[in-house]
């Protein structure tokens, strides 16, 4: 989200998911390990993602491989430990991968509009649809967290600036298309799976951002719907 402010505090909900870490004593203080010995709650889920041997015991692969994973996609704290948080990204990318190329099976999006740009929010896609055709997608989107929601319905994109600044939080906001407020589909430089999620906005990748600049244009229609696991 760029130019409007919401409000209402952010609650991460971090705090109360993150995993026990082992410590080891170092000149009178206590230092966290790089890795924890301690199986998650998760753990069998985790192992059987990451392609690991799944016995549900944490082993120092285990815990290099889900480390791996947390830092890759800005997951915190990224101790390998196979907890909600994680296996919550991994479940998403299930699900992600199980819509295929038929991201509007069920209808939610409407086909009547000609070209629109459809963000499920549930499943964190979106896609450009012309009618009932496929133009491009689903790809993953990286919607707005808790307190911060991408609003749901029908809107239409009403202005773009490629190399717009969010005046809000003075960040970068390439190949911006405003479609709702200060909410737009923009290019982000992290992962499309980092938690908690946008201050509203739809990041998308730099890939993902220019196609969509490509393809649409002001005056075209766009739908948000469903619920962004987590909020």
């Amino acid at each position: 989200m760029g130019d409007k402010r919401r409000r209402g505090a952010v609650v991460l909900g971090v705090t109360a998911l993150v995993a026990p870490v082992t410590v080891v004593a170092g000149a009178g203080t206590a230092q966290a390990a790089s890795c924890t010995t301690q199986a998650g709650p998760y753990q069998k889920q985790v192992e059987k993602f990451l392609g690991r041997p799944v016995d549900g015991k944490q082993s120092a692969a285990d815990c290099k491989a889900i480390r791996a994973f947390q830092t890759k996609h800005g997951i915190r704290p990224n101790v390998g430990y196979a907890g909600p948080i994680t296996w919550g990204v991994m479940d998403l990318m299930r699900k992600q991968k199980a819509v295929g190329s038929n991201p509007n099976k069920a209808g939610k999006c409407p086909v009547n509009k000609g070209r629109i740009a459809c963000v499920n929010l549930s499943l964190q896609l979106s896609w450009i649809q012309d009618g009932k055709k496929l133009v491009y997608g689903p790809v993953p989107v990286r919607t707005g967290r808790d307190g911060y929601e991408t609003r749901t319905g029908l809107k239409k994109v009403y202005w773009r600036h490629i190399d717009h600044v969010s005046t809000l939080y003075d960040v970068p906001m390439p190949y911006s298309q405003f479609f709702d407020g200060g909410q737009a589909f923009h290019s982000a430089k992290l992962s499309m799976w980092n938690p908690p999620g946008s201050h509203g906005c739809v990041n998308m990748t730099t890939t993902t951002a220019k196609k969509y600049w490509s393809l649409l244009k002001t005056g075209d229609d766009v739908y948000v719907y469903g619920r962004k696991p987590g909020t």
